[in-house]
């Protein structure tokens, strides 16, 4: 199994052999790591001011990854384990040794030269031997949206016997001009969704691995859905968690004001900022996030020691599962745990349960709702439940223009029913106000376009008699 990546470093003033200081590999010493089933080695075919590539060879011996439990699972007792590709192809075997041996180079770091690692440089990857389940086009479609120039060509099953055919595999050869830490991401995640196989069980573990590999480029890429199928082994429940995650739009960074040197801020982690800040303005201590999804609104309220009660609400068992998972619910202290309930719960039916609490948050939850239920989530909410105050974030539709990786007329999220204009948002929330006994102020959240407005639109609801 063996993979090259190099470089010439052009329009870059530096000699080509600082790659290695990228890679964090010293071109003069060959180095190898155990891994299951075998070992991976790093070195350097070449290595000059000119040029500079390293190659990748993993040895597997497939008896030793039968022995670890890690061979391809096979019907019955057959000689499938032990005689196979593994050793010889491109899989999510190489991937994982990528990700061990450039883990470092994989994050972006590099202490002795980081402006080259923050960089855009050019870059050449080959792989000789890529099992391609979908064939040469399937790779165009995969890397071409990334930058990559791509040239793929298939492997004759037999090049003395051209009726035969081509084989599964292909030759990969790709040419681009990116920072090496993206690129080795792309291989990290492509790997093993060309091959559409794993050598070792895929877990809800798998899913953040997929979104920290994934950060901004995967949510905008034209083929996420099957990336996240194949490379979550086509379970479709960690597949739909995956999508949850990485289908928003909010995956594209959006630069903050003022703040270049700070780095860009994601509009999802603005967006929970700025509601935990109004909560505290509000002086919430008894506080529900209705529609908590994973519940990353959940993990920071739990932070300040002040909130003292703290309900997470969710139509989906799976979607409570998950923030369980991602809150580490079971390994919380007593104190926080106590603190804390997850409940199943619907945003259009009255929950008694959630009643008389100081604020009840919808952070994007309307959109999600068909227009015919928004009377009866406004009852649940504003009515029954019937807090002190209530926040609710919306996506401003108007501000889709600005995002380029998505196409006209579409919604930010497949399962949006609508999204509403500045205009549309205020109208429907002035009439919730005047209904049920609220006041409603409203506030951007995101960097305001001067002509299309915020990202996302605030509502901030206060019930009249608790002002």
């Amino acid at each position: 199994m063996f993979l090259t990546i190099g470089t010439d470093l052009a329009g870059v003033d530096a000699p080509a052999s600082d790659f290695g200081f990228l890679l964090h590999k010293n071109p003069a010493r060959p180095q190898a790591i155990e891994v299951t089933g075998g070992s991976a080695h790093v070195f350097y075919p070449e290595a000059t001011g000119e040029r500079c590539t390293a190659a990748v060879l993993l040895e597997i011996d497939p008896i030793g990854l039968v022995k670890a439990g890690r061979g391809k699972a096979a019907e019955g007792f057959t000689l499938g384990q032990y005689v196979n590709d593994r050793p010889y192809a491109a899989s999510s075997l190489l991937a994982v040794a990528l990700g061990r041996l450039f883990r470092t180079a994989m994050n972006g770091r590099c202490d002795a030269r980081p402006d080259l690692a923050a960089r855009p440089i050019p870059l050449e990857v080959h792989v000789p031997a890529l099992p391609c389940n979908g064939g040469a086009d399937l790779a165009e479609r995969l890397f071409a949206p990334l930058g990559w120039t791509v040239d793929a060509r298939p492997v004759p099953l037999d090049p003395e016997v051209p009726a035969w055919g081509d084989s599964r595999y292909v030759d990969l050869r790709l040419t681009g001009v990116l920072r090496l830490a993206d690129a080795l991401k792309h291989l990290y995640v492509m790997l093993p969704v060309l091959d559409d196989a794993k050598h070792y069980w895929v877990g809800s573990d798998e899913v953040d691995k997929l979104v920290r590999a994934g950060e901004n480029w995967l949510a905008a890429h034209p083929e996420k859905d099957l990336i996240s199928h194949r490379y979550l082994a086509h379970r479709r429940y960690l597949t739909d968690a995956a999508l949850e995650r990485l289908a928003e739009v909010d995956g594209v960074e959006l630069p903050e004001e003022d703040a270049e040197d700070e780095g860009p801020v994601s509009l999802a982690v603005e967006r929970r900022t700025t509601v935990v800040d109004v909560l505290r303005e509000l002086g919430a201590r008894r506080i529900a996030d209705v529609g908590c999804g994973e519940g990353a609104l959940v993990g920071e309220l739990l932070k300040d020691p002040m909130i003292g009660e703290l309900i997470g609400t969710d139509v989906s068992v799976r979607a409570l599962i998950a923030a369980k998972r991602r809150l580490h619910y079971d390994d919380l202290p007593d104190r926080q745990r106590d603190r804390l309930t997850l409940l199943q719960s619907s945003v259009t039916y009255a929950d008694e349960r959630l009643a008389g609490l100081d604020a009840v948050v919808l952070m994007e939850v309307v959109e999600h709702v068909d227009p015919p239920r928004l009377p009866a989530l406004a009852d649940s909410v504003f009515r029954a439940a019937r807090p002190a105050a209530v926040v609710v974030t919306t996506p401003n539709s108007e501000y889709n223009v600005r995002f380029p990786s998505l196409p006209a007329g579409n919604f930010r999220h497949p399962d949006h029913r609508f999204e509403w204009t500045r205009a549309e948002f205020r109208t429907w929330s002035q009439q919730v106000a005047d209904r049920c006994g609220y006041s409603v102020q409203f506030r951007p959240v995101g960097a305001e376009d001067p002509e299309v407005g915020p990202p996302t639109q605030l509502a901030l609801f206060r019930r009249e008699e608790a002002r």
